[in-house]
């Protein structure tokens, strides 16, 4: 029988403590968990080691690839921290000693490789085995052949809330396996395995994600204090059934403990509890900048999923189209972000699930992404088709379109696109390609008096089926914002 993965943490843990270590009784070397057994370190960086003893004290630092030690000593509150020059890459496990204050402490199987930060709610969470109904896609067989990818590793970041700052959160590196990746989330091992693929190299990944939370739910008090909305303090003391909808909580429990660990860069999966939220795109904004601050690094990539199709109480209504927009908007406020579009990777059957199954081609094309903006790899299907400019002659609209430089698929029988008259009223639309055209072509259906404005699958729930000729689909518009 499956143990529970708090069971399987703490074996774990016991195992670490009962082999990796030796430690003498009342030694006061201590490290997070986050930094510990099957570890991967950011390669070729200044990978930041931390941890606490007795103020004042020399802690030495040992890893397994230098030849000379590092020193430290421990400041008045006894936290010690010091950077750590990696190698190249490497499948090669090395172990980190770490001695001082009458302690002696060892790490092994230490990978270096490439570390990614995953954060956000339910859909990042998801694990391989699904939730109650909701399975997803290819999960036999990502999770039967885990063991062809020994150079995967992921930090399971225990869930919890806290209304103080927190040190420490309860975490554990788990190297891929059929019976650990059983819970580990979806969309991060498949990107992982994907950036494994176009790499060659380990890849640690670090999943800190909490179902059904806000964005400010993992936002800072400094930050929160400048929202006229926010208020902290009532907060504490209000109601609220849903506890992780309040501001604060997990930035203090589960981020803050985390904040320096050396990262190539972020994901996100987030936006369902922050539903029709205008000032959304400011606010991730503003949630980028303090992660990059608190990582000492203005210019690590964040690469995140938009609004995933469901029906939000009325399929055909718009506040999801219109979050996604935000989404989009944050896209371009946000230096070296991008989006990842989804319209079309969801089947018309999820129109009641939140949560769609189809995670791993979310992660491919967050992994292409990755590899064009963080690993600079050139020709990676990255631009999706977008609305450009709309022409309105007699009785049809004439689109044209971004990032389809060789058009557009199908070239007829063109789902999803509708326009409206002065009443504003929108109607499904004849849409096709002339032949050897770039442009689509928008016919006046009856009830229409003239063209005015035209959308595209701008729907809480619509299923996508526009692409440019490389599978990018065409990302959901409307032209009368």
């Amino acid at each position: 029988m499956k143990r529970p993965i708090f069971i399987r943490q703490l074996i774990a843990t016991v195992i670490f403590l009962l082999i990796s270590a030796s430690v003498p009784v009342g030694a006061a070397i201590r490290l997070p968990d986050i930094i510990g057994p099957h570890m991967v370190l950011q390669q070729q960086s200044d990978a930041l080691l931390w941890g606490w003893a007795t103020p004042g004290a020399r802690i030495t630092v040992s890893p397994g690839w230098l030849r000379k030690p590092l020193s430290v000593r421990t400041g008045p509150d006894g936290r010690w921290e010091l950077r750590v020059p990696t190698p190249a890459a490497s499948t090669k496990p090395y172990t980190i000693r770490f001695t001082g204050d009458g302690s002696r402490l060892a790490i092994d199987d230490v990978l270096i490789g490439e570390v990614w930060f995953c954060t956000g709610q339910s859909n990042m969470e998801m694990p391989l085995h699904g939730y109650l109904n909701q399975p997803v896609e290819n999960a036999a067989e990502a999770i039967a052949s885990a063991s062809r990818y020994p150079m995967i590793r992921v930090a399971m970041v225990e869930k919890a809330a806290a209304e103080t700052v927190q040190d420490i959160v309860a975490s554990t590196w788990l190297p891929a396996t059929p019976a650990n990746a059983y819970d580990f989330s979806a969309l991060a091992y498949f990107f992982a395995r994907e950036l494994t693929d176009m790499l060659d190299v380990p890849v640690g990944i670090i999943d800190c994600s909490y179902q059904g939370t806000k964005i400010e739910t993992w936002m800072s008090a400094e930050r929160l204090a400048g929202y006229a909305d926010i208020d902290l303090a009532k907060e504490r003391t209000a109601s609220i059934p849903d506890f992780w909808h309040r501001s604060n909580l997990m930035y203090n429990a589960m981020l803050h403990p985390l904040e320096g660990y050396t990262i190539r860069g972020f994901l996100w999966y987030q936006g369902c509890s922050n539903l029709g939220q205008e000032q959304y795109a400011e606010r991730q904004r503003d949630f980028v900048e303090d992660l990059r601050k608190q990582w000492g690094d203005s210019t690590l990539p964040f690469l995140f999923v938009e609004l995933a199709p469901y029906g939000y109480g009325d399929p055909d209504g718009d506040i999801a189209a219109r979050f996604r927009e935000t989404q989009h908007h944050a896209a371009e406020i946000i230096p070296h972000s991008a989006i990842v579009c989804t319209s079309d990777l969801i089947y018309p059957y999820e129109v009641v699930d939140i949560h769609p199954t189809r995670k791993h081609e979310v992660a491919q094309r967050l992994a292409w992404l990755a590899g064009d903006m963080a690993y600079g790899i050139a020709g990676l299907p990255v631009e999706y088709p977008r609305f450009d400019e709309m022409t309105v002659e007699d009785d049809c609209a004439k689109l044209t379109f971004t990032g389809a430089p060789w058009g557009l698929t199908p070239h007829d029988d063109m789902q999803g696109f509708e326009v409206a008259g002065s009443d504003g009223v929108f109607y499904p639309a004849k849409a096709y390609i002339p032949f050897r055209a770039l442009h689509v072509v928008l016919e006046r259906p009856e009830g229409v008096d003239r063209i005015k404005s035209a959308r595209y699958n701008f729907k809480n729930f619509a299923v996508g089926n526009v692409h440019n000729l490389i599978g990018l689909p065409l990302v959901p518009f409307r032209t009368d914002k």
